[in-house]
């Protein structure tokens, strides 16, 4: 299969699919999602989505679309079924960097796009064919199915085939992820607010009378 990446391919890791009975728009949306995060925390997202617990940011595609306050405010949907098919295929680039040697949780979606490939028309059926006979058989409403195709690519962010803005993405997903690490209370569970992690430390601190 032919990959739409134009670049040196020396050290990346490839997967794809094809013919989806999918919207490309949806698949799209998920890609920009993913693109430039590591495998690990990729895939975390992808099943968040696929569970519906997380939505995604829609920059295109997203007039009549209704806003979300866990993106800002943004424009958002929960793509189950897209999130799912890019899930398999992540699953596929991570098994196929494994099996050349390489280690899939160190790497990073470098390379993730999605294109419609291929419409059918599907005949009307019998009775919307009556019922548009007054003005034409043409009159009668259809609904196309459309494919699609996607793509992903997995690297270490320091291949040669890398574009600068590239390399630079991943630098700044790395530098965002380690210093951005989670503050949890004594039971495990993420703080909520200063002022609880104020009293918690607090209780720490204050000695212990035995009764």
């Amino acid at each position: 299969m032919a990959y739409s990446f134009n670049m040196k391919r020396d050290g990346i890791v490839f997967a794809s699919m094809k013919d989806i009975n999918a919207s490309f728009k949806d698949l799209c949306a998920v890609c920009d999602t993913i693109r430039y995060k590591s495998a690990p925390r990729a895939m975390s997202m992808l099943e968040s989505v696929a569970s519906g617990k997380q939505p995604i940011l829609y920059r295109r595609h997203n007039a009549h679309m209704g806003s979300r306050h866990e993106l800002g405010g943004q424009k958002g949907r929960y793509p189950k079924k897209c999130a799912s098919i890019v899930r398999k295929v992540l699953v596929n680039a991570m098994a196929n960097a494994e099996s050349k040697g390489n280690d899939p949780e160190s790497m990073y979606v470098v390379h993730a796009a999605a294109n419609k490939t291929l419409i059918l028309q599907r005949t009307a059926s019998k009775g919307a064919l009556w019922m548009g006979h007054s003005m034409g058989r043409r009159s009668a409403r259809r609904s196309d199915v459309e494919f699609a195709k996607l793509e992903l690519a997995l690297g270490y962010g320091e291949e040669e085939g890398l574009s600068g803005n590239m390399k630079m993405a991943i630098v700044r997903e790395k530098r965002r992820f380690k210093e951005a690490p989670v503050q949890t209370t004594k039971k495990g569970k993420p703080a909520k607010n200063q002022k609880e992690r104020k009293q918690t430390e607090a209780k720490k601190e204050a000695p212990q009378v035995k009764a």
